[in-house]
């Protein structure tokens, strides 16, 4: 019980007085409160008479209960013949008096002179009242003005045992203690009252309170105004509003839905199921009561836009509310909004997805799939052959490439990607190529000009389904590149002049994409084929290494990647690669001169580290010279490794400028990073560079590569460093050329962003049967001693021939090292693919060929060893200096 009454909430008094009586809610509050002020006051007065008229009427018969009771009691007959009845009766009266709560009681004869009285001074006199009906035997009652004030008395007779009357006694009250009955009785009736009153005025504020919340403290007026406007809207909006119950049933439908739905004047009421007209999807929505956002659904010939929303109010039985609004004449309109809106979609996709490569054929095939099938069923792309590797277009429509072939399907009849089409003069195709602008064809099999290029192909065309064709000239920078065909099949309309709009923007946008690839295209094989004109086109032979070599150009543009292979002296080889900064033409140029830089550094047969110290001076000066010429292009550095593998002592020695550094597979093809000082970047200056010697067992492999090949965007130095490591691991037997084309596979995208350069060189040792060395005192007279065991060692090895020459470089070779050298002298003998012989001493001094005149004694020994032998040359050492000399083998 006690949560029923919690709900109640008490109004406050301020609500109350301050509710605005305009409204109808405080019309009604002003109203109750006033009836229920004038219902207490009126039931307070009733109450009030009431109790005074039953006051007196109880005073009237306790005054004659009191005095018949007196006239009947024992012994006042006696004292009435008594000789002084009042001194009997007096006190008799008194205590009776006192006794039964009355003011008096009087005792008379039958004149009215009293026997009693309160008032002791008005024994004796006459009784003040009507007594006559009293002495006829009566009892009677009367208000009068006695001795006491007013006074309320009844009067009775005192009959003898004859039954007549003898004397009367009278009683009463005075009338004021009567009214204070009444008064003492008023204020438990104003409570009564009052608590009535605030009970009633509770009840109408809870009544008034719900009434304002149903009418929203409008007044009368206004919401007789509501209710006009809210029918003026309900049946004049254009809009249809019915409102069906949980049930299913129509609750209400304005004019607007009645006009819509066709509904019959007697259709408020009746289930929506039988409602005649309606489609069963809609009666589906309608009784399903979920929501529903603007759906669409046939009422017969009109499409109507469906809304639909529950009502949620209150704890009693739910509604929906639905709306319908007639969308059909703004189908058409929203079609072709739709089909604009489509259009620009388009042509924003295209300018997003066509172009993102520099790649001719790639661009194209963009364009054909974005337009497939959102404009045409099939697309096909044909390009001035030349177009497609960099060229200028040619003036007709002949020898064209198709690029570009996607469709709905893949088992269409037109012609494959790859073909080379001429198409003859009366096609669109080169009606379109030729003037520049597009055609159409919305009926291909009225276009005879169109069938006459390959009749039996354009029957299968037909009989596919493909009907209609739009042919776009591919245009930029005042040429046409190419033709661009959209073809429809029966599944769709044929194509119109807007659409051939839509194909002219759709192509423009493409066609500086594929005119940029195309210059692209012709810059980039330009470039590639100066970098590979100025890398080593074969390598040369020798027999100290077998290498395999791998150039992949960046996809973007070629940059300063190169690598060689280059022969010294001795039978040893040096193996460079490097990496100029930056890319393009100018790159590629600069590696050209750093190559031949390291190739005529090389012939001076000086060691890594000066090599490197000679190159580093040169970019040097080549950014200074560039930076005197203020061009916009600026060699940054440049980085290289250059190593020397001597195959006699199986020792490389190699020193690196910021290059990264060289793998190792052993022979048991364990992969190791050598511990290679990194000097600095070629062209900073200042640093010296440091050179490592190793000793390398005979099948071990050296790797040397560009950054290319390990760094990517996704990978840092040490990522690509161990997946090179793992592609190189246990294949100790795999030849150099598998060893590059497996690296590749496993460390480079299809269209790497860098150049790469790989080198793999294979260790070969030289026997050592095919080496002979001697040391030589230093005594003229050793060199005869010499002579004989060159000769000999050159019988056993087969190349007697070769003993007179070689005798005669010997002699003076070490003849020289005698007169001008230092100790100690060696003399080293190698049959290679030629025969080497080297006299080395621990002097400096070098000597210089000379032409002596006619009368000079010596100068010609030189000049002799120039003439008995291919090469010969000087190199030096830490311990001096060797000079050499080669012969072929015969």
């Amino acid at each position: 019980m006690s949560d029923r009454f919690d709900r109640f909430e008490w109004i406050p008094l301020r609500s109350l007085v301050g509710k605005s009586p305009r409204s109808v809610a405080g019309q009604v509050f002003v109203l109750q409160v006033a009836l229920v002020v004038l219902l207490v006051v009126c039931g307070v007065v009733a109450l009030i008479l009431q109790s005074s008229r039953d006051t007196r009427t109880e005073a009237k018969r306790r005054s004659i209960a009191v005095a018949q009771t007196f006239a009947h009691s024992p012994g006042v007959l006696e004292a009435l013949k008594a000789s002084d009845p009042s001194k009997v009766l007096q006190p008799l009266t008194e205590a009776g008096r006192s006794t039964a709560g009355v003011d008096f009681i009087v005792v008379m004869d039958t004149k009215g002179i009293r026997y009693t009285h309160p008032m002791p001074d008005r024994i004796g006199k006459r009784f003040v009242g009507t007594i006559g009906p009293s002495l006829t035997g009566k009892v009677y009652t009367e208000s009068v003005h006695g001795p006491l004030g007013d006074e309320v008395q009844a009067t009775v007779p005192i009959n003898n045992a004859e039954g007549r009357v003898t004397a009367l006694v009278s009683a009463g009250l005075k009338v004021k203690n009567v009214t204070g009955e009444v008064y003492r009785q008023l204020p438990i009736i104003l409570a009564a009252g009052a608590g009535a009153l605030v009970v009633s005025t509770a009840g109408t504020a809870l009544v008034s309170r719900r009434l304002r919340r149903q009418t929203h403290s409008l007044a009368a007026h206004e919401m007789n105004r509501m209710y006009e406007h809210h029918d003026a809207v309900l049946h004049s909006v254009r809009e249809g509003v019915l409102i069906i119950d949980d049930d299913g049933r129509l609750l209400l439908a304005n004019d607007e839905a009645r006009r819509l739905l066709e509904l019959s004047p007697d259709a408020d009421g009746r289930q929506v199921g039988q409602l005649s007209g309606l489609e069963d999807e809609m009666v589906d929505l309608l009784v399903s009561g979920r929501e529903a956002t603007d759906e669409v659904h046939f009422a017969g010939e009109r499409l109507l836009a469906i809304n639909q929303r529950h009502t949620d109010q209150g704890p009693g039985p739910g509604a929906t509310v639905v709306t319908l609004r007639d969308t059909t004449e703004l189908q058409a309109v929203s079609g072709r909004a739709e089909i604009a809106r489509e259009r620009l979609k388009l042509l924003y996709d295209a300018g997003l997805g066509v172009g993102t490569t520099l790649d001719v054929a790639r661009t194209a095939d963009e364009l054909a799939r974005i337009a497939v099938p959102r404009f045409a069923d099939f697309v096909t792309v044909d390009l001035a052959a030349g177009v497609v590797q960099g060229e200028e277009p040619s003036p007709t429509a002949t020898d064209m490439c198709r690029v570009a072939a996607h469709g709905i399907r893949d088992d269409h009849p037109l012609y494959e990607r790859g073909r080379l089409i001429d198409f003859l003069p009366s096609t669109p195709q080169a009606r379109g190529y030729g003037t520049g602008r597009s055609e159409l064809v919305p009926d291909l099999t009225t276009a005879t000009g169109w069938q006459a290029q390959d009749p039996e192909r354009t029957w299968q065309i037909l009989d596919y389904g493909i009907h209609s064709l739009i042919t776009a000239p591919i245009q930029a920078r005042g040429a046409v590149l190419g033709m661009v065909n959209f073809w429809r099949t029966k599944q769709h309309d044929p194509f119109d002049e807007e659409e051939l709009s839509l194909a002219d923007e759709l192509v423009a946008r493409a066609a500086v994409s594929i005119d940029n690839a195309r210059r692209f295209t012709r810059e980039h094989a330009l470039a590639v084929t100066l970098q590979r004109s100025l890398l080593p086109r074969a390598l040369p032979e020798q027999s100290a290494l077998d290498v395999g070599s791998r150039y992949i150009p960046a996809q973007s543009g070629v940059s300063g990647d190169w690598f060689d292979v280059i022969p010294l002296p001795g039978s040893r080889v040096a193996l460079v690669v490097g990496d100029v900064v930056g890319h393009g033409l100018h790159a590629a140029a600069t590696m050209g001169r750093l190559r031949t830089a390291v190739h005529n550094f090389s012939t001076l047969d000086l060691p890594p580290d000066e090599l490197l110290s000679h190159l580093d001076d040169l970019v040097g000066r080549i950014d200074q010279d560039e930076a005197r010429a203020e061009t916009t292009a600026e060699v940054v550095g440049a980085t290289c490794l250059y190593a020397i593998y001597d195959p006699v002592t199986r020792r490389c020695v190699m020193s690196r400028a910021g290059h990264p550094a060289p793998a190792l597979v052993r022979p048991d093809g364990e992969v190791i990073y050598p511990d290679l000082p990194g000097g600095p970047p070629l062209g900073l200056g200042g640093m010296p560079f440091e050179t490592a010697e190793l000793d390398l067992a005979d099948g071990t492999q050296l790797v040397l590569y560009t950054d290319g090949l390990i760094e990517d965007r996704t990978r840092d130095l040490d990522v690509g460093q161990e997946l090179l490591r793992k592609e190189l691991t246990g294949r100790p037997d795999r030849s150099p050329e598998e060893s590059c084309q497996a690296v590749v596979d496993g460390l480079l995208p299809a269209g790497p962003k860098d150049d790469v350069a790989l080198l793999i060189a294979r260790t070969r040792a030289l026997p050592p049967d095919q080496v002979a060395d001697w040391d030589v005192p230093p005594d003229p007279s050793a060199v005869s001693g010499m002579r004989e065991a060159v000769s000999a060692k050159l019988e056993q090895w087969g190349l007697a021939e070769l003993g007179f020459a070689m005798e005669l470089v010997l002699s003076e070779l070490i003849t020289n090292a005698i007169r001008y050298g230092c100790e100690p002298i060696h003399v080293r003998l190698i049959r290679d693919r030629t025969l080497i012989c080297e006299v080395s001493d621990a002097s400096s001094t070098s000597p210089h060929l000379r032409y002596a005149a006619t009368t000079d004694e010596g100068g010609r020994g030189l000049f002799l060893v120039s003439q008995m032998t291919e090469r010969w040359g000087t190199r030096y050492s830490a311990q001096g200096k060797v000079i050499w000399a080669e012969q072929a083998l015969p």
